[in-house]
């Protein structure tokens, strides 16, 4: 009789771990799909674009995070398709990122890998010249500055997760520092600063007339309601009035967007009005992703669009590690996804101090830059245009002044990304400051330290 209602338990037990099991392969729930994306996806660009080890990756770049559940994702790299798979323990929600030159690597949300490997471009031009001085070229003079190399060697100052920093001061390197595993070659994600970026593309635009920061009408979805009257600039200084939750929970729009959607843009745009138009901060990856949208359809080629930061910027810049992502519908990611070596970033921060002029030649509208890190008038912290006008506040969301007791010049801006990429552009001092890594909020770093004791050195 025992043995019987053994039997029947086992059974039971049994039948409940494969309906269980069967539940989570047909229809997986969120969390499992977002954390398999996002694994997917950061590996396939580390692993593609930086050549780094897979498994450190996993260790290093995706659940140093945090979130519990990405410590049961389990993934699989093909080298010869170029595409990174994974899934919770291995199976279930399991998603693929796939890898194209000159695009980096992007998620297929819905399977349909083969839509992703059509978008393509032709190949990239030649690498940087490494015998050119820097910025144009790989060369920087030997006369470093000691006092500041030894900042960048203070951990104290750089903060956990530290791993990668350049100095700029009168538009030379001044000093430079990396973390082991790092090098002048390894591309960083720029998560956040990426904004900027996909800001000055869209001011590329704007200087050859196809936009006007006041444009409305901005998509067809918009132009029978409300959404109608919202400019570009609005979008540009995080005002739009779009029902929009980039805080609350790992289910946020942003993630949501990020490794659910095949459509990032079109997602967003979905979203109705629930503020008044330009005049509520919403901080909003999905604005940004409008943005990159909204330049695409005025170049109005898509081929052209997408060798479009690369002709106008990158190659311009001598940023030719720089790569930026896109999702599988062929929009840019011009909120989070832009790969490049500290010292391409350092490059678009130089730029963004010369007023968007290189070499002589003017990239950007006059006064442009300026007008980008005026504040707005929805925030006291956030510029006109996808910059900063003060620093990372060190996880104290409610700090509305967190340079407060930091000696900063006054017109100081900001590029920051999720985990502490920081560029600090302060163009009074003619200095421009990097500072890369993968820096858990919890710990509440801020770079002003760092920033203030650097300027001060000089």
């Amino acid at each position: 009789m025992f043995s019987k209602i053994l039997r029947w338990l086992f059974a039971v037990i049994a039948f409940a771990i494969i309906s269980a099991g069967g539940w989570l392969y047909v229809a997986p729930p969120p969390i499992s799909r977002i954390a398999a994306g996002f694994t997917a996806k950061i590996l396939c660009s580390n692993v593609f674009l930086g050549h780094r080890n897979p498994d450190e990756v996993l260790a290093q770049d995706v659940q140093s995070v945090g979130n519990p559940v990405l410590k049961l994702i389990s993934y699989s790299v093909d080298e010869k398709a170029a595409t990174v798979s994974a899934g919770l323990l291995g199976f279930f929600g399991r998603q693929t990122a796939v890898y194209r030159p000159g695009l980096g690597c992007t998620l297929a949300p819905d399977g349909d890998v083969a839509a992703v490997k059509a978008i393509d471009i032709p190949a990239a031009s030649p690498v940087l010249d490494g015998n050119a001085p820097w910025p144009q070229g790989d060369t920087v003079s030997n006369a470093q500055s000691t006092k500041v190399a030894n900042i960048l060697d203070d951990s104290s100052l750089t903060g956990p997760g530290f791993r990668a920093a350049v100095v700029v001061k009168n538009g030379q390197i001044v000093a430079e520092h990396y973390a082991k595993g790092f090098s002048k070659e390894t591309p960083h994600i720029s998560y956040s600063v990426a904004k900027t970026i996909n800001a000055a593309l869209l001011g590329t635009l704007i200087k050859n007339g196809k936009l006007s920061p006041e444009d409305k009408g901005l998509f067809d979805s918009w132009k029978n309601d409300e959404r109608s009257q919202i400019r570009i600039a609005d979008l540009m200084s995080m005002s739009s009035g779009l029902d929009y939750n980039e805080e609350t929970g790992d289910l946020n729009t942003r993630n949501q967007m990020l490794f659910l959607k095949s459509d990032m843009a079109g997602f967003i745009a979905s979203f109705p009005l629930v503020h008044p138009i330009g005049q509520v901060f919403n901080y909003s990856t999905g604005t940004s992703v409008l943005l990159s949208r909204i330049w695409q359809n005025a170049i109005g080629d898509p081929a052209a669009a997408l060798e479009w930061p690369r002709k106008v910027l990158f190659e311009p810049l001598a940023m030719h590690s720089s790569v930026l992502e896109t999702d599988e519908s062929g929009t840019f990611a011009g909120g989070s996804y832009v790969y490049a070596s500290a010292r391409d970033y350092a490059r678009f921060g130089q730029f963004l101090l010369q007023d968007g002029v290189w070499n002589g030649n003017r990239i950007l509208p006059e006064g442009f830059v300026s007008w980008m890190h005026e504040p707005s008038e929805a925030s006291k912290r956030y510029g006109r245009g996808q910059v900063w006008v003060k620093g990372p506040d060190g996880g104290v969301a409610d700090d509305e002044n967190p340079d407060k007791g930091y000696d900063l010049p006054a017109d100081t801006f900001w590029l920051l990304g999720f985990m502490g990429q920081s560029v600090t552009v302060i163009p009074s001092q003619a200095l421009v400051i990097v500072r890369l890594g993968l820096t858990p909020d919890s710990v509440r770093y801020k770079p002003q330290a760092m920033v203030q004791a650097i300027m001060k050195s000089l």
